[in-house]
């Protein structure tokens, strides 16, 4: 399955940004802006506040509604995004307040995915996730929406508009549901296929925009397609990898992960994401020019806690190395060994790469 190379169409709309300081829980609105840009939307501010809990009316503090509004006003904004997950109660009484279209992280990715869908899967489990996610959400938007217009966070899998009908809604999971069984009725016949011809499968997993797709390419001399955009890639794509000892197995690229990931988007990609949970080796693709690859490890590391794959062998793949000055210190690569440092663009490193994954899978049982 193949996604569009087609750039994100921008909307125009213009964006202020919202986040809170959580204990335990870092900002991360540079990625909110990354995520904002991808769907098409302008930034043009952006607003924060450290709280022990989000307020359960508002989400910020109601004194901090006045500075978001002047925000709004400052930069002509017709959207304000947050960077976690509001209730419906929250999303009523900010866009009551603020007299413009309020939507949150959950809704941007779920967005995202859905302008990036081009296979028939693909565009099922994201009409599935935007379905169960507006289910739960009606009170929030509903009439509101249908006021403030289209755009970002109103449209489905190939520009059609959301339902917010919750009969239509209900009939439409339990069609999507039953479609998706097939999907993963037909997924597990090509794996036990694979199974009776003895292919072991590895499957790559890693953060969002950490250049899966192009280590595919290098390895396996496919022509995936590639871009340096969050969530380029959405379908798992397969190819053959021929190994240093003459063996062969199966690589496939998987959609990438990302902090805070919507849970019912890793429900609704069970039929995708089956490909990790079934893969013999994992190899994990690494950023390691991110300097917040540590936490994006960790968020991979929770995806793999939900899909109960954590305990699968696994490789560490650092790449990007060629935007480092400096080599990768020789003691991260001990902490996730196995691991190797590559670079997938220039095809550095690759022949180590291939030869630790030659040496897991023997270990193997097929």
């Amino acid at each position: 399955m193949r996604f569009t190379t087609h750039e994100v169409i921008p909307t125009h709309e213009k964006a202020v940004l919202v986040g809170i300081e959580l204990p335990h829980e870092p900002l991360s609105l540079p990625e909110l802006e990354q995520l904002a840009s991808t769907a098409g939307a302008v930034v043009v501010g952006a607003l924060t506040q450290k709280r022990p809990a989000p307020d359960p009316a508002y989400f910020i503090g109601s004194g901090k509604l006045e500075a978001l509004r002047a925000k709004i006003a400052a930069g002509g904004a017709d959207l304000a995004i947050f960077d976690h997950e509001l209730s419906a109660a929250q999303t009523r009484n900010l866009e009551k307040e603020l007299a413009l279209k309020v939507i949150d992280r959950t809704e941007l990715i779920l967005d995202i995915f859905a302008r990036r869908a081009k296979s028939r899967e693909g565009k099922l489990q994201v009409e599935l996730a935007q379905s169960q996610f507006r289910l739960s959400h009606l009170t929030g938007h509903g009439a509101a929406m249908s006021r403030l217009g289209g755009g970002i966070g109103t449209r489905g899998p190939g520009e059609t508009k959301l339902e917010y009908d919750r009969r239509l809604i209900r009939a439409r999971i339990s069609q999507l549901k039953a479609e998706l069984e097939k999907v993963r009725r037909e997924r597990f016949l090509k794996r036990e296929k694979r199974r009776r011809d003895r292919l072991p499968l590895a499957a790559f997993v890693g953060y969002t925009n950490a250049g899966k797709s192009t280590l595919l390419n290098s390895l396996t001399r496919a022509d995936v397609f590639t871009e340096n955009k969050l969530f380029a890639t959405l379908d798992p794509t397969t190819r053959r990898l021929y190994l240093p000892s003459g063996r062969v197995c199966l690589l496939t690229d998987t959609v990438g992960f990302i902090q805070k990931l919507p849970h019912t988007l890793v429900e609704a990609f069970q039929a995708t994401l089956e490909e990790v949970s079934e893969a013999d080796l994992l190899i994990h693709v690494v950023d390691g020019s991110n300097p917040e690859f540590e936490r994006q490890i960790e968020a991979v590391y929770q995806v793999l806690e939900e899909l109960r794959s954590i305990a699968k062998p696994m490789v560490t793949v650092f790449n990007k190395t060629d935007r480092l000055e400096k080599k990768l210190p020789s003691k991260m690569l001990g902490k996730y060994k196995p691991a190797v440092a590559v670079s997938a663009l220039e095809k550095k490193g690759l022949d180590k790469l291939l030869s630790i994954i030659d040496g897991q899978l023997p270990r193997l049982r097929f």
